[in-house]
């Protein structure tokens, strides 16, 4: 179908139209459709506040309460309906209008509009959701007129022709349909399994992270089969755009495919996972969540860094919790050369091993001394904790306050350096003040 065939198309559909409004029957009902939806907007400006304030007490459930809030700003458009469906039955009731379909089919358009509306919101991306919202209402508007025909051969006589396969306006809104609606079930469906298997406790951590992955990338490649499959789309027709896509990956996307491949590489060897505490360069903190191309990384003051997973293939990195969760501190101090070293040792144990969070049931604190000192006897005191994503600094100051308090209650004093000066040439001191 050519322009000008759609043209003449399009005249004859218009002249159909002024045709058809120029009756007084259907100028009534064009008219009472208008004046019915004064009250219903006004009737809604009343009713939404009072229970959009009811709703917005709804709490744990954001889904939900985002679909019920978007029903109720689009209160006018239930009211409308239910004001037409009162009408329809009216005008039936007395046979005037004789044909009251205008009235019969603004109901279900108002009723289609207020659930496709309501509908699209449950859908997060915006573009996405608007692009279903035109598409379902398009859709709906022509099966309520009779119009599905004729708007279908519009619709595809509007494209054009690449090799053997045919564009149309039709054929790109069936696949966004299919595909989307595909799509959707694939995520949801993606979703669900993840869940159920992150609460297998037989698998570990990392294993029920790569299943989840893998189950989620296998049901959208999947769908994307299906959906060009049933639209008879030839797949051999992508081996050109597929060579295509492999050289912008190796010249554009060299770092996400690089990521990804390293987070497959870090679920499979189980270097880290979910839980442990890690140093990477100045970032200490414990893993929140493995993604495919990151890794969340929680700090002890809340910060969350988002580390590429090519970092923790091709950099150092300090896994605090590896092969177990216990790992070992270290505190240095010294004390007067007056004080029994062996009663040092023994006081100190005892103090760090009483202190919550020292794992001295897992191994007993042990203290050692390393020097004589310039000014003090030096020891080291090692301890373990079996929970390092609760913070090394405030350990180490625990245990060091316990050593200051038993060895003040012990009579062991921590000396500070003393310096000594001693003048060679006699100095004489005079005062600055003037005498009188």
């Amino acid at each position: 179908m050519d322009f000008e065939e759609l043209k003449a198309q399009a005249l004859e559909y218009w002249e159909i139209v002024v045709g058809y409004l120029s009756h007084p029957e259907l100028l009534f009902q064009v008219g009472l459709i208008a004046v019915l939806f004064l009250p219903a907007w006004f009737l809604s400006t009343r009713v939404e506040p009072l229970l959009e304030k009811q709703a917005r007490k709804i709490k744990g459930m954001p889904g939900t309460l985002r679909i019920i809030v978007a029903f109720l700003r689009r209160m006018e458009w239930l009211f409308f309906a239910i004001f037409l469906g009162i009408a329809y039955v009216l005008t039936s009731a007395a046979q005037w209008p004789e044909k009251n379909y205008l009235i019969y089919s603004a109901m279900l358009l108002a009723g289609a509009w207020l659930l496709i509306s309501v509908v699209s919101h449950a859908i997060r991306s915006r573009f996405v959701g608007r692009i279903f919202t035109v598409i379902v209402w398009v859709f709906a508007a022509a099966s309520i007129l009779g119009i599905v025909d004729d708007v279908a051969a519009i619709l595809d006589g509007v494209g054009f022709t690449v090799g053997a396969i045919r564009i149309s306006v039709l054929s790109v809104m069936q696949m966004l349909v299919f595909i989307g609606g595909l799509l959707w079930i694939a995520v949801h469906a993606g979703d669900f399994l993840d869940r159920r298997v992150q609460k297998v406790e037989e698998l570990t951590p990392s294993l029920r992270v790569l299943l989840g992955k893998i189950i989620r990338i296998a049901l959208v490649v999947l769908a994307v089969m299906v959906a060009m499959q049933a639209l008879s789309i030839d797949l051999t027709a992508l081996t050109v755009l597929s060579g295509a896509v492999g050289v912008g990956i190796g010249f554009g996307l060299q770092k996400v495919v690089s990521n990804f491949i390293s987070g497959m590489i870090i679920l499979l060897d189980q270097s880290i996972k979910p839980g442990d505490t890690i140093t990477l360069g100045e970032t200490f903190g414990w893993i929140r969540e493995l993604r495919a191309r990151f890794v969340s990384v929680v700090t002890r003051d809340g910060r969350e860094y988002l580390i590429p997973n090519e970092d923790f293939i091709t950099t150092q990195v300090i896994n605090w919790s590896f092969s177990d969760r216990y790992v070992r501190l270290d505190v240095p101090f010294g004390v007067a050369y007056d004080s029994d070293p062996h009663e040092v040792i023994r006081i100190a144990i005892e103090a760090s091993s009483a202190v919550d969070r020292v794992a001295s049931e897992y191994r007993e604190p042990v203290c050692w001394m390393t020097e004589f000192g310039d000014s003090s006897i030096n020891f080291l005191l090692r301890f373990w904790i079996d929970d390092p994503r609760q913070g090394l600094t405030n350990i180490r100051g625990k245990v060091m306050l316990a050593l200051w308090d038993a060895f003040k209650e012990n009579g062991i004093s921590i000396p500070f350096p003393h310096r000594e000066v001693i003048m060679k040439t006699p100095v004489t001191v005079t005062s600055s003040e003037p005498q009188s």
